[in-house]
């Protein structure tokens, strides 16, 4: 007995040595080429699970805390893949400008490969023409100026709607994030299908109701830690089910638009095209089906149609209504602050008068204060991983083809370097000496401020995602005072997740502010 447990003790000794060997191996055998630099320094880890087991929940803060042990750029292994971390604005200027080519490809979570039929969409798909021509199709025709605006009607009536839900509740206990995430999604409803939905007598309302149920769930999947995604070799077994649910989750949603698309096509009644007066009226929808009939110079697939449409609802929805909660959240917390944004739209809307999207651009602080949230608060914090097609040399160190690149967006947006006070919320420091923001964009130009990201792979749905968020804030904040409920603590920790979320729900009491009871209807 006792020369079995001997024999065993000695075989896990071995194994054990034989794990770190291979892992010291693995670890310089970059710095081992002659003239190749070294990997960036950062933490050991342990053998095979590498630093997996040490980081909690709140990663994005875990990993800035390295940061000031390692530097601007570090590398740590989370299960058997690499991840290199960058949080320095010089350091995400060398990925997303310099060498934003390079470094172009994702490195795409099993999750995010289910729901993007596949990489066939914008947010995962590598870098190649299929992608340019999709990203091509949404900014140019579906996203273009002329399409925002002819969808105008449709937002202002979808705000109109959670201002009169919001209304109905005064004194009573309102979810921000839950009104802010209907609103967003019926307005992509809307504007995607915007003839309305026919399924077996099923109504518009039950549509919505469907699509939020699945998109509610595929983030709920989505938001788990997937073992599969840090150990590729043992991926198909999906141990946990993530992609069996998500994929169940995805069929769900291939119904929906499927079924819609053949009630548009196969409709009895006048071909759209004939009783559109103008390009601008026709629903997003209706713009990708014509890429998919090649009526166009950019054709699309089927696949890559449907695809999309997952990447308007899923990256519409999730972080919209988040930033908006966390907006609000900061404006409760300064009375100043409140008083400043009202004061603003009582002088630019007017008391008597609800808000208009053409009020939005006359709103500089109210701006200022979204600006500040996203930078506080950005809905990625890491932005969505990217991984290099080659060897490549950042900061002096070698970051290897494939490795898995997080631009860490949390920790460059508190960079104190960059930032006076960096953990306060100021709106201020957004507006020019004549009061504009001019100096302070979406388009990540500069990059001490970039949390729609940078380069080739920035985020394309920047107007419509701002136009949104900034017409509910204002509404909300026009229409009503707010409170705490009684009792209740403002609460800012944070839930890392698909969109960096308040661990808390922020839930708020209404009172009306406006006098005449016709403006909440």
């Amino acid at each position: 007995m006792v020369s079995h447990e001997l024999a065993f003790t000695a075989l896990l000794v071995t194994l054990v040595l034989i794990l770190i060997s291979w892992y010291k191996s693995d670890e310089t055998s970059n710095s081992r080429k002659a003239g190749t630099p070294p990997l960036p320094p950062g933490p050991k880890g342990l053998p095979l699970v590498g630093s997996l087991p040490f980081l909690g929940p709140n990663i994005h803060e875990e990993l800035t805390n390295i940061s000031h042990q390692y530097g601007p750029i570090f590398k740590l292994y989370l299960g058997s893949k690499l991840h290199i971390v960058v949080n320095s604005a010089e350091m995400a200027k060398v990925i997303t400008v310099e060498q934003d080519e390079s470094f172009a490809n994702r490195a795409p979570h099993i999750a995010g490969l289910a729901t993007s039929y596949g990489g066939n969409d914008i947010a995962f798909a590598p870098n190649n023409a299929n992608r340019r021509n999709l990203r091509k199709v949404l900014v140019q025709e579906v996203l273009s100026n002329v399409n925002l605006e002819a969808s105008h009607a449709y937002r202002r009536h979808e705000v109109r709607k959670a201002v009169k839900y919001v209304y109905d509740r005064v004194g009573m206990d309102v979810d921000i994030n839950e009104i802010s995430f209907s609103t967003v999604l019926n307005v992509l409803t809307n504007i995607i299908w915007r003839k309305g939905f026919v399924d077996d007598g099923t109504n518009y309302a039950n549509l919505s109701e469907k699509i939020q149920k699945v998109i509610c769930r595929i983030v709920e999947i989505a938001e788990g830690l997937n073992i599969s995604d840090f150990f590729p070799m043992i991926a198909r077994f999906d141990l946990q089910g993530v992609e069996r649910k998500m994929k169940d989750q995805m069929k769900q949603f291939d119904k929906i638009i499927e079924t819609t698309i053949k009630e548009r096509m196969n409709s009895k009644s006048t071909n759209v095209e004939e009783t559109v007066e103008q390009k601008g009226r026709k629903d997003f929808l209706q713009i990708l089906l014509e890429h998919t009939d090649q009526k166009t110079g950019t054709s699309i697939t089927m696949t890559q149609l449907k695809a999309l449409v997952s990447d308007i609802f899923l990256g519409g929805t999730d972080a919209t209504s988040a930033m908006v909660e966390w907006a609000m959240t900061e404006i409760f917390r300064d009375q100043k602050v409140m008083k400043r944004v009202q004061d603003e739209l009582e002088e630019i809307v007017g008391l008597n008068n609800i808000v208009e999207e053409s009020h939005i651009p006359k709103l500089k602080y109210l701006e200022a204060v979204c600006k500040e949230t996203f930078r506080l608060h950005p809905p990625i914090p890491f932005l969505l991983p990217r991984a290099p097609n080659k060897p490549c040399t950042v900061g002096g160190y070698t970051v290897p083809e494939g490795a898995t690149i997080f631009v860490n967006v949390w920790a460059i947006q508190r960079d104190p370097r960059h930032w006076e006070d960096p953990s306060e919320f100021n709106p201020d420091r957004f507006l020019n000496c004549n009061g504009s923001t001019e100096k302070w964009d979406y388009s990540g130009t500069n990059l001490t401020f970039l949390p729609f990201g940078s380069g080739r792979r920035r985020c394309p749905g920047i107007p419509l995602g701002e136009k949104m968020m900034m017409h509910i804030l204002a509404s909300l904040m026009h229409s009503f005072d707010w409170k705490l409920p009684n009792g209740e603590e403002l609460d800012l920790s944070e839930r890392f997740g698909i969109a960096l979320k308040k661990k808390k729900p922020l839930v708020a009491v209404p009172t009306k502010r406006l006098s005449d009871p016709s403006l909440y209807m």
